[in-house]
C-alpha cells in the first residue's frame, strides 16, 4: 500500500510554515515598538492556514518560465491590528508586553507542532525499516 508525505503528515507542514510567518509579523510589530507611525499587525491564523492548504491542494502549478502563475497574490492573512491601547501620541499602535506574550504562544505552537511531526516521521521510519519488531 503506497503512502503519501500528504496523507502522512496532514496539514502540519502548512501550519509550521504559517506559524513561521506568524513570527516574523509579530517580531516585525516589537522591532518596530518605538517607531512613530508604526501601526501593529497581525495575522489571522484560520484564514492563512486555509490559503496555505488550499494551495497545496489546487496542484496546479507553473511548468514553464512563460506560463502565467496560477497562484493568486494574497496577504497571507496579514492586516492591521485593531490597537487596545490608547494613542501615545506618536501615531504608534503597537503594545510590546502584547506583542512579547502573542510571540511566546505562538513559538510554543510552533514548537509542539515540530514534536508532533518528529513522532509522525519517526513512525514512518520504523514502519518502513521495520524496526520495533
Amino acid at each position: 500500500m503506497a503512502i503519501t508525505f500528504e496523507k502522512a503528515l496532514g496539514i502540519h507542514p502548512q501550519t509550521l510554515a504559517v506559524r513561521s510567518k506568524r513570527a516574523e509579523v509579530i517580531a516585525s510589530n516589537i522591532a518596530n515598538a518605538d517607531t512613530p507611525g508604526y501601526k501593529a499587525k497581525g495575522m489571522d491564523f484560520k484564514s492563512a492556514l486555509a490559503q496555505a492548504s488550499q494551495k497545496q491542494q489546487s496542484g496546479m502549478s507553473r511548468t514553464h518560465e512563460k506560463h502565467f502563475d496560477v497562484r493568486i497574490a494574497t496577504n497571507n492573512g496579514v492586516q492591521f491590528r485593531t490597537p487596545d491601547q490608547p494613542d501615545t501620541g506618536d501615531g504608534n499602535t503597537v503594545d510590546a508586553q502584547v506583542e512579547r506574550n502573542l510571540y511566546l504562544e505562538n513559538s510554543m505552537q510552533y514548537q509542539a507542532s515540530i514534536q508532533f511531526l518528529t513522532g509522525r516521521i519517526q513512525g514512518l521510519k520504523k514502519a518502513i525499516t521495520g524496526a520495533g519488531q
